[in-house]
């Protein structure tokens, strides 16, 4: 028997939890729901160290473009949203590296994706119901295939921030040093921007293309404002992302409201509630890891 969204909890920990993990569909949102917001902390550090957010918002929409296209050709969602994701975040990163001509490079590929999206669902209007979905997430429509694909391309993500984080680190705290020292900055600026698009395109599946800043922005500005050390600004990003999707879940399990909304509207009160915190930390972390990054460098 369904659970009575109005019935509300019994209050008894254990027995909630047991009602809440007997449905598979809650079993698969809480699985994906943590991956995203694991890989979310991880990648979105760099993505606001790097003044990237705009950026991701339109990774999302063009996104939106391909997901939308992959079901107009009846193909699957997922590889609509990995293939254009991807191929906006390569074009992005070799159209502008300097911030000027990023902001460039990155409103013309929105604008296109935009106008894509849109051709679609006019050639389409059976697209109308798969776009909410699209555009809102729909987490706990999320099938067990689904959660692989989710753990698949996090994994990539997670792997490849790994194997790139001194140096993407020194590359996104000072650019002009970091090429002095004969890093590839654009090099790695362009590895970044692909990476992203496999970060929003696995990010979409839980909440869509419109709340994409909720898991991938967010918990890592928060982070950033608690502590100003890279490797701890990463974990707070973490854990608060991971704690939003545990009780967004839990509440949108006992009202008629989506999860993302509540998922969203905690990430969003974590932030505030940290932002005077904020200028000064982040000024000081930028400070302590390009000279911690430094002296590391001046003894190998």
């Amino acid at each position: 028997m369904p659970h009575d969204p109005f019935s509300g909890p019994t209050w008894n920990l254990l027995q909630d939890l047991r009602e809440i993990f007997a449905y598979g569909f809650m079993q698969n949102a809480f699985m994906a729901g943590t991956i995203v917001a694991v890989m979310g902390g991880v990648v979105g550090y760099f993505v606001v160290l790097r003044r990237l957010a705009f950026a991701s918002e339109a990774l999302s929409h063009g996104g939106f473009a391909g997901a939308t296209g992959a079901v107009l050709i009846h193909q699957d969602v997922f590889l609509g949203l990995l293939a254009f994701t991807s191929f906006a975040g390569v074009l992005m990163g070799l159209l502008g590296d300097k911030l000027r001509g990023r902001d460039v490079a990155i409103g013309a590929t929105l604008a296109f994706s935009l106008a894509l999206g849109s051709l679609f669902l006019t050639v389409s209007t059976k697209l109308a119901g798969e776009a909410v979905n699209i555009l809102f997430g729909n987490i706990l429509a999320i099938s067990p295939s689904d959660v692989q694909f989710v753990m698949l391309f996090a994994s990539v993500c997670l792997l490849a921030v790994g194997v790139m984080y001194r140096p993407l680190l020194f590359a996104s705290l000072d650019p002009e040093i970091a090429e002095a020292r004969a890093l590839p900055v654009r090099g790695l600026g362009v590895a970044f921007m692909l990476l992203l698009g496999f970060a929003v395109a696995t990010a979409v599946q839980v909440v869509g293309v419109l709340l994409i800043f909720a898991l991938l922005i967010l918990p890592a500005a928060t982070g950033q404002q608690l502590t100003a050390r890279p490797a701890y600004a990463i974990g707070c990003a973490v854990l608060i992302g991971v704690l939003c999707v545990w009780l967004g879940l839990l509440i949108g399990f006992y009202l008629p409201y989506p999860p993302s909304f509540f998922i969203t509207t905690l990430t969003f009160v974590s932030y505030l509630a940290t932002r005077p915190l904020g200028p000064s930390r982040v000024a000081r972390g930028r400070r302590l890891a390009t000279s911690g990054l430094l002296a590391a460098g001046s003894t190998e």
